[in-house]
C-alpha cells in the first residue's frame, strides 16, 4: 500500500514529470522558464540538476516554433513535454496545433500519433489584467483530435498529468495558478487517472454543480455552507477533464437532483458551461426541476485594477446566492456569516507574483 504524501499542487506536478522521465528516457521538458530558479511556480525544480541539460531546457520566445519543434521530436519517436507560462501568448501556437498536431492521427489511419503534452498556465491574479490572464479553454475543447485536462488538486494533477504524457495524442494540460501552492494529498510512485473520468468531490441530493480547475475549490466550500447553513445537499462534480467531458457521470447527478449548476473560469459565451446545459437540455429534459444555469466571467476583457476585479469573477458567495435562487430560498442574502478571503486579486499572502 503507497503511503500518501501531503504537499502542494505544483510538487505533484514536479512529481509526475521527475517519474515520466525516469521512466522514458526518450522524453524531454523544456519551454519559458523551465530552468528558471522558480521554476515555473515550482513545478520544474531540479529537473535540468538530475536529468541534464539535453533533456531539461529552457527556449526562447517563440510558441510557434517551439510547438513546431515538438510535433517534429513526436514524430521522430521523443515525447515533449513542452511549458508555457501563460495560455494568452500560446496563441501564437495555435496553427501549429490545430493543423498539424491535432491532425495527424486522424489523417493518417492511425498509424502516425503526436504524443506531446502542452502545459499551459491559465487563470487571474495580482492585476495582470486582459492579456495575462485568460482561460480560453472552450478554444481547445472545440478541437478534435486534442484532449484538454483541467485538474483541481494534486493527486489528479499527478495522475492525469502521467495519463497525458503517456498518452499517443496531444494534451493541453491547463493549471491555473491560484493551484501551485494549495496542499492536498497525492500517492507516492507511478499511477494514472483516466483522461475523461470526473470526481464526485461532494454527494448531494437537491442541485448538481459541475466544475473545473480552482472553481471546484469554491464549489466545495459553497457546498459545505449551503449544507451548514440551510441544510441543503449540493453534489459537486469536478469535470478532471474537460475533453472528453464525462457525461455518463453529470447524467447520473442531473437524473438524481433534476438541477444544475455549471460552473466555468471563462467568458460565458461559447464556454464549456455552455455546451454542457446544452447536452442537459436536449437529452435529460424531462428530469430537469427546474432550468439549469451558469457561472462564468463576463464577455468583457478581464479588468486590470483593484476596485473592477473585485465583482468580476466566480466565487463561493456568488455559487451560493445562484443555488438558493434555484432552489427558491428567500434568505438569499442573508449571507454576513460567509468567511470570505481576504484578496480577490491573489490567493494569498505567499502569492508574490505571476510567475
Amino acid at each position: 500500500m503507497l503511503k500518501n504524501k501531503n504537499f502542494t499542487f505544483a510538487s505533484a506536478i514536479n512529481d509526475a514529470l521527475q517519474i515520466a522521465m525516469k521512466k522514458d528516457k526518450k522524453i524531454l521538458c523544456y519551454g519559458l522558464g523551465v530552468t528558471d530558479p522558480k521554476g515555473v511556480f515550482g513545478t520544474t525544480l531540479n529537473l535540468e540538476k538530475k536529468f541534464g541539460a539535453k533533456r531539461v531546457f529552457d527556449v526562447p520566445t517563440s510558441e510557434n516554433t517551439i510547438t513546431g519543434v515538438s510535433i517534429g521530436a513526436a514524430l521522430d519517436g521523443t515525447k515533449s513535454i513542452v511549458t508555457h507560462q501563460r495560455l494568452d501568448f500560446f496563441l501564437l501556437a495555435m496553427d501549429q496545433l490545430v493543423n498539424s498536431a491535432a491532425k495527424w492521427y486522424y489523417m493518417f489511419g492511425s498509424k502516425r500519433s503526436v504524443p506531446i503534452t502542452i502545459r499551459l498556465i491559465i487563470g487571474r491574479g495580482w492585476g495582470q489584467g486582459p492579456t495575462h490572464s485568460q482561460n480560453l479553454q472552450s478554444w481547445f475543447n472545440h478541437i478534435p483530435g486534442l484532449k484538454v485536462v483541467m485538474p483541481s488538486f494534486a493527486d489528479d494533477a499527478k495522475g492525469l498529468l502521467l495519463a497525458s504524457i503517456f498518452d499517443p495524442n496531444p494534451v493541453i494540460f491547463l493549471e491555473h495558478r491560484w493551484l501551485h501552492n494549495i496542499k492536498s494529498k497525492f500517492k507516492k510512485g507511478y499511477y494514472k487517472i483516466k483522461i475523461g473520468k470526473a470526481k464526485i468531490c461532494k454527494k448531494g441530493k437537491d442541485i448538481t454543480i459541475v466544475s473545473m480547475s480552482y472553481l471546484t475549490l469554491e464549489a466545495v466550500a459553497a457546498a459545505k455552507y449551503l449544507y451548514d447553513k440551510f441544510r441543503i445537499k449540493a453534489e459537486v462534480i469536478d469535470l478532471r477533464t474537460i475533453k472528453p467531458l464525462d457525461w455518463k457521470a453529470i447524467f447520473k447527478s442531473v437524473e438524481k437532483t433534476g438541477r444544475l449548476l455549471v460552473l466555468d473560469t471563462g467568458f460565458t459565451t461559447g464556454s464549456v458551461a455552455g455546451e454542457i446545459i446544452a447536452k442537459i437540455s436536449i437529452e435529460k429534459f424531462k428530469k430537469l426541476k427546474s432550468a439549469p444555469t451558469r457561472l462564468a466571467m463576463p464577455d468583457v476583457p478581464e479588468p486590470t485594477s483593484f476596485a473592477l476585479t473585485k465583482n468580476f469573477h466566480v466565487t463561493s458567495k456568488d455559487i451560493i446566492k445562484k443555488v438558493l435562487t434555484i432552489l427558491n430560498i428567500k434568505d438569499r442574502d442573508n449571507l454576513s456569516d460567509l468567511n470570505l478571503p481576504k484578496f480577490h486579486d491573489q490567493p494569498g499572502e505567499w502569492f508574490r507574483g505571476p510567475f
